[in-house]
């Protein structure tokens, strides 16, 4: 069969089987007709909006069609999305009005990033570009040429919302995570309201269906609201939407189960009073419920507003081309006239199509005119692109002492329960600034310490609800991510933690926002964010009871990709330098934290004042477990990550016994980004600082947390590298014993104590040559053969696997 046509514009959907009174469900808003002038400002506004982005899209010249218009007028290269912006524009003029009408401080998250168009036009509009950009952007014939003709070309603003455009706080280029977003940024932020934009096709994402649920964990006696807006224009890039072919029945149905009280706003002869007054109606419900939590008297599961917006794709533009529907079908999702810049009937198209919005009315001089800009907010700081949460919004936390914290060297202490200890007293100390999101792991992970003097925040749970709690758990590792993105880019501190091998679901939603980030950080405009932190642990070294699939250090590759600029991996090696490094990172800026430790004790190699000098080198000598004296060593061998480190340390008395004359030098690394050559990472050792840590050309033996190719690619281009050697985890393992996940991994003591003997012995020093290299490999292999018998024999690791070696 040939590809699908559309037979008609804007094609209904099919209807459904259900009763018509599940319509009663729905809200029906008295219609109030707005004064005739409003009204007029508001149509005003959006053909003005609507002719500036579809000429970005198009025009490299005659920007306000002054002359006839030319083939050569129009762009060589059209880029951009047309087909989402009238219902970007409308619904942008209308945030406008209310926020005019009513003073509220508002954000608006677009969730269809690459309605750029929209958004620059009606930031143009309000003046924000101009005071963001003066100069360049200004309200005037020159800005607004710079602004057409720079669009999607190199120097201008890119066919997607970014961090360069004003008042964005959510990029849009992955769809799905606005909604998730939108809630995290009004968590602790009582009076901010968020009106968060969800395309249709976007709603077919996992993380926006989940996301729904998020009214769930908003208390609104200390957080703001947010009132989303579904977007059904009914079609994606090339096929019908899920629900644009859902009825009202269907839709109202599904979100009223959801929690939410539903608005349809669908009547296009009448959308510019419909819409304002259902708008009107959600902003004061929000009120209503704030109000009655604010009172002392919150309403049990209040059913929050949302609105579903039916218009169709690519309204206001060309409804036929060569016998195709362009208006209302997927034909209008991208450039409607692709060929405009050299077919005659395109050209004559996009020039009635232009023409017909009467910009000269509208736009004299370059300049809006008063009428257009009549429904926009007085205060310069209440519009959209300007608000101050979105572009400086950095808020500091109230530090605490790490250091009360710190445990007992040589105690075994579980890393996660001393950090959840501290946890606890800087959520006491930062009660509205402070959050932490898991996806329902805190008390597997035993960080359940902080839960000693907050709760859980589950608005829908009558033990949790309404008591302030700095914990959100939801099994959604996407609300998480979305939440912690939101909270952070409005200026508060968060932390998620998680399982080590299910933070890979949140990867890429993890690399749009550090992309985000780093525009910002170039963009001089926008100030300081606090980083954004991840603590990783129930780690594949302790997961050997849930078996393979629970086995995955694979996010800290996807971090160590990011920027140089933005990307911190950290492997603290006990419970003290867990503490300091969380500490740092919680009063950090602008990074990518991630933190991996162990939930299970282990033991406390350092002080708390060594573990804050270990910290801030990144990485030093172990020398209770190195030799001795100042010589340079036979073999170096590196632990990075706790469980790793141990075996380093194991490794380092086993050879002690066995061959008492090898001069061993242990090393922790902690900080992994020391490692790479200095030009690569602000962190990085220099050369001389790296030869004196792993020497200049003895043997460097690494036993490393994550996969082997990571360490070796930050290895790359360090002098000597052939005498290094990373073994790391290599995929291997089931349910079975801690240890015989060092065993088949490649990283136990024996492995590392054997490779460091045949490492030394292919040296040409006095030691390497004075070895029993068989007879002391085949120790070391009797030992591991004692210790796997023991395993099977018992089902469990020898009862002293795990004691601190003595090296006395």
């Amino acid at each position: 069969m040939p590809g699908q046509k559309i037979p008609q514009s804007n094609p209904p959907p099919l209807p459904s089987h259900l009763p018509d009174h599940i319509l009663d469900l729905g809200v029906h808003i008295q219609k109030k007709p707005l004064p005739d002038h409003v009204r007029a400002s508001l149509s005003g506004f959006q053909r003005a909006a609507c002719y500036i982005a579809a000429a970005m899209i198009f025009l490299r010249d005659n920007v306000l069609l002054e002359s006839e218009l030319q083939h050569d007028h129009i762009k060589s290269r059209l880029l951009g999305h047309w087909g989402t912006c009238p219902g970007l524009i409308l619904v942008q003029s209308h945030l406008d009005l209310l926020i005019r009408n009513h003073d509220v401080d508002m954000i608006y998250v677009i969730g269809p990033g690459h309605g750029a168009p929209a958004a620059l036009a009606a930031l143009w509009l309000e003046g924000s570009l101009e005071r963001f950009y003066p100069g360049e952007y200004d309200r005037n014939a020159e800005g607004l040429r710079n602004l057409i003709t720079r669009f999607s070309v190199a120097g201008g603003f890119p066919s997607h919302i970014n961090a360069e455009t004003p008042g964005a706080i959510h990029e849009g280029g992955e769809l799905g995570y606005a909604l998730a977003v939108s809630f995290g940024a009004v968590m602790d932020n009582p009076d901010l309201v968020v009106t968060c934009i969800v395309g249709d096709g976007e709603a077919e994402t996992g993380p926006t269906a989940t996301a729904w649920h998020a009214i769930k964990y908003l208390d609104p006696r200390e957080s703001g609201a947010v009132i989303p807006i579904l977007h059904v224009n009914g079609f994606k890039i090339s096929e019908r939407t899920i629900f644009g072919c859902m009825d009202d029945k269907e839709i109202v149905c599904l979100f009223s189960g959801y929690g939410y009280q539903v608005c349809i706003v669908d009547d296009l002869d009448n959308i510019n009073d419909d819409l304002q007054n259902a708008l009107e109606w959600a902003l004061a419900e929000v009120k209503k419920i704030q109000h009655a939590a604010r009172s002392g008297n919150p309403i049990i599961k209040p059913r929050w507003p949302m609105l579903v917006l039916r218009t169709p794709k690519g309204w206001t533009g060309p409804r036929e081309l060569d016998g195709k529907i362009i208006e209302g079908s997927f034909h209008s999702h991208q450039v409607p006239l692709p060929k405009a810049n050299s077919d005659d009937t395109q050209l004559e198209a996009l020039k009635e199509w232009l023409s017909s919005y009467n910009v000269s009315q509208l736009l004299r001089d370059g300049r809006p005119t008063d009428a257009v800009l009549e429904i926009l907010p007085e205060k310069d700081e209440k519009k959209l692109g300007q608000v101050r949460a979105t572009y400086d919004p950095y808020i500091g936390l109230k530090a605490v002492d790490w250091k009360e914290y710190a445990v007992e060297k040589g105690a075994d202490q579980s890393c996660m329960q001393v950090v959840g200890r501290f946890l606890d007293k800087v959520s006491r100390e930062n009660p509205a600034t402070m959050r932490l999101f898991s996806p329902d792991e805190l008390e597997s992970n035993k960080l359940d310490a902080i839960l000693q003097h907050t709760q859980r925040n589950f608005q829908w749970d009558e033990y949790s609800r309404a008591n302030g709690g700095r914990v959100i758990e939801t099994l959604s590792e996407h609300d998480c991510q979305g939440f912690l993105q939101g909270y952070t880019l409005t200026g508060r501190t968060a932390i998620f933690p998680s399982y080590e091998s299910f933070l890979g679901i949140v990867h890429t939603m993890m690399v749009q926002y550090s992309k985000f980030v780093k525009i910002a950080r170039e963009v001089r405009w926008r100030g300081d964010l606090p980083s954004i932190n991840y603590i990783e642990t129930s780690t594949w070294t302790r997961q050997e009871h849930n078996g393979f699939s629970h086995q995955n250090p694979s996010f800290i590759g996807a971090v160590l990709n990011l920027k140089a600029e933005a990307a911190r991996v950290y492997l603290p090696p006990d419970a003290n330098t867990l503490l300091s490094t969380l500490h740092h990172c919680l009063a950090s800026r602008n990074h990518t934290n991630l933190i991996i430790g162990s939930k299970q004790p282990t033991p406390v190699y350092l002080t708390a004042s060594e573990a804050a000098a270990h910290c801030a080198a990144g990485a030093s000598i172990f020398h209770f477990a190195s030799a001795a004296d100042d010589a340079t060593p036979d073999v170096v061998l590196v632990g990075i990550g706790v469980e790793l480190t141990f075996e380093v340390v194991a490794a380092a008395a086993l050879l002690r016994q066995l061959a008492p004359a090898l001069h061993v030098r242990v090393v922790n690394v902690t900080d992994l980004l020391i490692l790479p050559p200095e030009s690569r990472h602000p962190h990085a050792l220099s050369d001389a600082a790296f030869a004196a840590l792993f020497t200049a050309d003895r043997p460097a033996l690494f036993n490393y947390h994550g996969y082997a190719t990571e360490l070796q690619g930050l290895l790359f281009g360090r002098p000597g590298t052939a005498r290094m050697r990373v073994n790391g985890y290599c995929e291997e393992g089931s349910t079975t014993t801690p240890f015989d996940m060092m065993l088949v991994n490649g990283v136990s003591r024996f492995d590392v104590a054997e490779r460091a003997l045949r490492a030394v012995a292919a040296t040409a020093t006095e030691c390497g040559k004075g070895l029993d290299l068989e007879g002391l490999v085949r120790e070391i292999r009797a030992r591991v053969e004692g210790v796997r018998r023991c395993i099977e024999d018992k089902g469990r690791d020898p009862d002293d696997i795990y004691d601190m070696p003595q090296f006395d």
